[in-house]
């Protein structure tokens, strides 16, 4: 076989391109993935900085779900450490496991309502809430306590990364219906770099290749078929040819590589108008005291921003220099979608923190990361997501802007691409191009 014939092309070593490749590979299909940058991971990737190894997009790796699953199936190494609890929420000074107790009642008091209509036990009194109503809109209608309201909207920033405002009712209380809310997670001592790593040397080791540094500028189409692609490597351009092509880089961009002239008007239209990515403000921030008591995520009933602060090593003590502690405070915006003022919200998620972190001024800031735009934590707001198959009948999408409904993050990307794989395989394109 030629280095310039595939079976399959991956556009994108982004979470769910990495694990579609593996699964590619696993079956048997000869892969390539063509990733632009230096390293694997895209926007859920990790650097290192004066000795700090500091994770430039998804901080937690689900336990127990579809993304160790994958990694069973296709026999990467994943090296996850658990944080217990994962998660506290600090409420009126004291730091409290929503999960269980009289606030695990509450919640649950709040969300059994939706999960019974999501079962068909509902009456018209009590209709599941419209696509169309917020999250802060149906929590407000249960409860005007600040604190509680605070908790939702922080949930809602911390698991699709989008504020209460803008996710749709629906996709929140189909979560919590069907996808299990309080789920176990944990930090990779790499950084989660760590685990794309695996799944890379898992396409090397089955015969495949991860090119780094490798941007494909076009998707060559003959009939109705993906036949190829244009890559530039090192200032060289070369054509390779493919069996099919599976993109990691949200559909806006994948139709850009194609043209939008091969594709109908209708499905054209649906993308431009679904292409909705939220935002996210991080800061990466070390002490040489610890700052909290959470060895997972430390979440908030009443700040202005921010959502979460993230304890790496308290598990992962590695990513730091010895006698450091390293954070990451997460705020999510408003509006979280669209236009806002970058140095104005920022300044409010420095605020939160000096707020609620004793310490945090003696801090000492390793990074501020405004993440947005064509470079989002979600390409998508959740329950506002493209289809993964396109008109193009050897073309899919994987990643955050086509998830299942109400998921969201790594384990939707992992998702994804565990059924554009199965698909394809079902398709019965053969390997090798036959």
């Amino acid at each position: 076989m030629s280095e310039n014939a595939w079976d399959a092309l991956v556009v994108g070593a982004g979470a769910g391109g990495l694990c579609a490749a593996a699964r590619l590979s696993h079956r048997g299909y000869r892969t390539l993935v063509a990733e632009r940058l230096d390293r694997v991971g895209g926007r859920a990737s990790t650097a290192e900085l004066d000795g700090f190894t500091i994770n430039t997009g998804a901080v937690v790796i689900e336990l127990g779900g579809i993304t160790e699953q994958t990694f069973e199936e296709v026999g990467a190494k994943f090296e996850v450490r658990p944080a217990d609890p994962p998660i506290l929420y600090r409420i009126n000074g004291r730091d409290v496991d929503i999960a269980t107790g009289g606030w695990g009642l509450l919640i649950s008091q709040l969300t059994r309502h939706g999960a019974q209509l999501l079962g068909g036990s509902a009456r018209a009194e009590g209709e599941l809430p419209d696509r169309e109503l917020s999250t802060a809109d149906w929590v407000r209608r249960y409860t005007k306590n600040d604190a509680v309201q605070g908790i939702f909207r922080n949930m809602c920033g911390s698991i699709f990364a989008v504020g209460s405002e803008e996710l749709p009712a629906r996709v929140f209380l189909t979560y919590f219906a069907r996808k299990a809310a309080f789920k176990k997670f944990g930090f990779c001592p790499e950084g989660t770099i760590g685990i794309w790593k695996a799944l890379a040397e898992v396409v090397e080791r089955n015969g495949g290749e991860v090119r780094l540094g490798s941007e494909v500028r076009r998707l060559h189409v003959e009939g109705d078929r993906i036949t190829g692609a244009r890559i530039s490597h090192d200032g060289e351009i070369s054509d390779i040819t493919c069996a099919f092509a599976v993109s990691d880089i949200g559909p806006s961009a994948t139709m850009d590589l194609v043209g939008p002239e091969h594709f109908p008007s209708d499905y054209v239209g649906s993308v431009l108008q679904r292409d909705l990515p939220c935002a996210m403000i991080s800061v990466n921030f070390a002490s040489r005291e610890p700052l909290i008591d959470a060895p997972g995520l430390l979440s908030f009933a009443r700040t202005r921003r921010l959502c979460y602060v993230a304890n790496f090593t308290a598990t992962c003590p590695e990513m730091a220099p010895e006698g450091w502690h390293l954070y990451v405070g997460a705020g999510v915006p408003k509006p979280s979608v669209g236009t806002f003022d970058a140095e104005a919200e920022t300044a409010l998620v420095l605020q939160d923190l000096r707020e609620e972190i004793p310490g945090f001024e003696r801090a000492r800031i390793l990074s501020i990361a405004v993440t947005r735009d064509d470079w989002p934590p979600q390409r998508a707001v959740a329950g506002y997501d493209l289809p993964h198959d396109t008109p193009i009948a050897n073309l899919w999408n994987v990643g955050d802007a086509v998830k299942e409904y109400a998921n969201g993050g790594i384990t939707a990307c992992m998702e994804t691409a565990k059924i554009v794989v199965d698909e394809i395989a079902d398709s019965g394109i053969g390997r090798s191009g036959t």
